[in-house]
């Protein structure tokens, strides 16, 4: 039996459940929202605490990254996102969430084939490609600067 696109598209449009969109961009929008609160919490904290405003930039990135990277670890992160969806992929913790699962899903393969292998199997693409975009717009942006 041969069946159509359209015969196969009909069914399943049928068959796949329908998505709440927007239950679930407000979803989104309200963690995404709350974690960069948080973003901007952890950065007046830090100044109260007298640190010096360069490294409060960093420390802010820095404890994100860590706090995300934990709770991927202990298994909270994902059930985060089920509920929040694209709200978790806000400033940093998304990627930090992507290097973090695929090593930890595959630790049991050792230390070099399973962590370090699948380390970046999922953020790999995004430094390649984030690194590439970058380069162009930073030659572009120099060779505006030298034409004007």
């Amino acid at each position: 039996m041969k069946i159509t696109k359209q015969t196969y598209k009909k069914y399943v449009k049928m068959r796949a459940p329908s998505s709440p969109l927007g239950k679930d961009m407000a979803w989104a929008f309200l963690t995404g929202g709350l974690i960069c609160a948080f973003a901007e919490v952890l950065y007046h904290f830090y100044l109260y605490l007298k640190i010096e405003e360069d490294t409060v930039k960093i420390l802010v990135p820095i404890t994100l990254v860590f706090l995300a990277s934990l709770a991927t670890g202990i298994g909270i992160f994902d059930d985060l996102a089920k509920i929040a969806g694209a709200g978790t992929l806000v400033p940093i913790t998304g990627f930090s969430n992507a290097v973090i699962a695929p090593p930890l899903d595959d630790k049991s393969e050792g230390l070099v084939m399973g962590v370090g292998a699948k380390m970046f199997t999922i953020a790999g693409p995004v430094i390649v490609y984030g690194t590439i975009s970058s380069v162009i717009y930073g030659v572009i942006y120099w060779l505006v600067g030298v034409i004007t």
